[in-house]
């Protein structure tokens, strides 16, 4: 899918809000720049979340909350070594009822469990492509409700 612009991008974000459950794991991947950010900045204010949306690069993590729905977006970038996401004793996050929104998925190595959703975004002349790919039963059902939005 092509995304012309930002406001494009949060468009899909707030789209996916619909669909994300609580326990589900969303990776967001792309380069720096791509709309990883803007893409879960979308979500959340999808959902209703009206406080300022930061990416969390060095803080980790952020917490957000929507009724009894605990969100956490994940930033990783500035880990150098996947032992740092064991080290800093943040696997619990993953395996409760919260919802993990995971920047830079890859630099936490395999200590990550699979997700549900996964976001590619990549740069596409003045705008972004992304590819959405479901790895589990609720990513699948996520995937086909937002299309039908």
């Amino acid at each position: 899918m092509y995304l012309d612009d930002s406001t494009a991008t949060s468009r899909l974000g707030s789209r996916l809000a619909e669909c994300v459950k609580g326990g589900m794991r969303l990776y967001f991947r792309g380069e720096l720049g791509s709309g990883k950010s803007t893409l879960i900045r979308g979500l959340l204010r999808g959902l209703g979340i009206q406080a300022k949306v930061k990416s969390p690069t060095y803080t980790l993590v952020e917490l957000y909350v929507v009724s009894r729905l605990n969100l956490y977006h994940f930033d990783f970038y500035r880990f150098l070594d996947a032992h740092e996401f064991e080290d800093a004793g943040l696997a619990d996050y993953f395996h409760g009822e919260g919802v993990c929104l995971v920047e830079w998925p890859d630099r936490a190595g395999d200590a990550l469990p699979p997700p549900d959703l996964e976001l590619s975004l990549a740069y596409s002349g003045t705008g972004r492509e992304i590819s959405v790919r479901a790895h589990s039963a609720a990513g699948e059902r996520c995937l086909a409700k937002s299309q039908d939005i």
